[in-house]
């Protein structure tokens, strides 16, 4: 189907050009070769994505849903119904893979069960379809990242400077629902939820308001869509939850993306020393373009790391991040901290272990933190991380390892699981 719109150009001498236009229903963009000669010329997009006015309708899309706990993801024919009051639904561009996304698929001992069946994925970027009544925030044809983080503005903890986390729907999504307890996805006659009330892993999506920003229109969909999780949460482990100083020495465990983005933290921070912590070594060299200094794999050692580090750093390192999740791994980083004015900040996501600590280990001074998003008020930061990728202050494109399609998603899974990929992108 053909859709014709209307390009109001500045009068220019006549000479033809190449000029770049946004198709008005679907925002694809698409280079045209014309001669400007009026104020007014008109064109048509003959192979426009939206093949029919979609809003208010039910979409029918292609979506990876996990029918049960430990099986592959099925590509499937999913409907996603029209947003209702307070709702975006959003054409995903591309996804970001991220291994919370396998955990709540194949490792049921760290993490509590969630409903199936399920669509899962919530690192994605793209664009506003339409929007139900009272949304105010973003409108149709906007570039946009959905965030599992709300920020509402109202509560009481997005009112305090003390915490990025927000109550707005808090426990419907943890549950996979939207705000009325119900998700707006369905396949063969069946409810199927949507993860952390997100679910990236579908060519179409809807989000409650407050878990949606919108960002510079500029920027690559493909790319500042890791920034909906990973490298956020990264980053922000470093220069927001840990707040690390010039010139302090760091160790991060676990060189995965979120691990790599908490490196890239401590540079920006100006700290001097940055031990990276893996036990794949394959893993220095990127740590390196990141702002690692040394590497250090436990694997070569016969002591527990914690000791390693407390002898390479005179008593233990300023800053410890652990981004592994792994309850050994966070004892092993809150020892590795000089216990006397030490900070330890866990990243890694884990809900049903035990951390087990000695008091000493905090005693003498050592601090104990948590992170969540890296400790940014999600829909006010996030579009603040897009510009200063686009400036250069931030990198994104060195994450990106691998580019899939939605068909292969169970691979982008293996890729990760074997340490073969940083981040894999599903392109829709």
């Amino acid at each position: 189907m053909e859709i014709t719109f209307q390009l109001v150009l500045i009068p220019q001498p006549l000479r033809r050009r190449k000029t770049r236009f946004n198709c008005h229903k679907c925002s694809v963009s698409a280079t045209l070769s014309i001669t400007l000669k009026t104020t007014v010329e008109r064109f048509t997009l003959s192979k426009c994505v939206v093949a029919m006015e979609t809003e208010g309708k039910v979409i029918k899309c292609k979506a990876a849903v996990a029918w049960e706990p430990g099986k592959t993801l099925s590509i499937e024919e999913v409907e996603v119904s029209p947003p209702k009051a307070h709702e975006v639904r959003i054409k995903i561009a591309a996804s970001g893979v991220c291994h919370s996304d396998w955990a709540y698929l194949y490792d049921d001992a760290k993490m509590k069960p969630r409903p199936f069946p399920l669509i899962l994925g919530h690192e994605g970027a793209g664009t506003v379809e339409s929007v139900g009544p009272g949304v105010t925030k973003v409108s149709k044809g906007d570039h946009v990242i959905p965030l599992f983080l709300p920020q509402c503005g109202q509560c009481e903890c997005c009112l305090s400077p003390k915490t990025n986390f927000c109550t707005k729907n808090w426990e419907q999504t943890q549950q996979c629902v939207l705000a009325d307890g119900t998700s707006r996805i369905s396949c063969k006659n069946q409810q199927v939820h949507q993860f952390i009330g997100i679910s990236t892993f579908s060519e179409y999506t809807v989000v409650p308001e407050d878990n949606v920003t919108k960002i510079h229109p500029d920027a690559p969909l493909d790319k500042v869509c890791l920034l909906g999780c990973g490298v956020s949460t990264g980053y922000g482990a470093a220069v927001n939850t840990a707040n690390v100083e010039s010139g302090s020495t760091c160790a991060v465990f676990g060189l995965g993306a979120v691990g790599l983005a908490a490196v890239m933290g401590c540079k920006a921070a100006g700290a001097t020393r940055i031990i990276a912590v893996d036990i794949n070594p394959d893993k220095f060299e990127i740590a390196k373009t990141f702002g690692a200094t040394e590497f250090v794999n436990p694997k070569d050692h016969n002591k527990p790391i914690q000791e390693v580090l407390r002898e390479l750093t005179n008593g233990g390192v300023d800053f410890a991040i652990e981004c592994v999740g792994n309850v050994g791994v966070m004892r092993a980083a809150v020892e590795a901290c000089s216990p006397a004015g030490g900070i330890c900040v866990i990243v890694g996501w884990i809900e049903v272990e035990d951390l087990s600590l000695s008091p000493l280990d905090i005693l003498l001074g050592r601090t104990l933190k948590g992170t969540y998003f890296g400790g940014w008020k999600s829909v006010e930061a996030v579009p603040r991380l897009v510009l200063d990728y686009m400036s250069g202050k931030l990198l994104l494109d060195e994450f990106v390892t691998h580019r899939l399609t939605l068909d292969q998603i169970n691979q982008a899974f293996d890729l990760m699981i074997s340490g073969k990929s940083i981040r894999t992108v599903i392109e829709m």
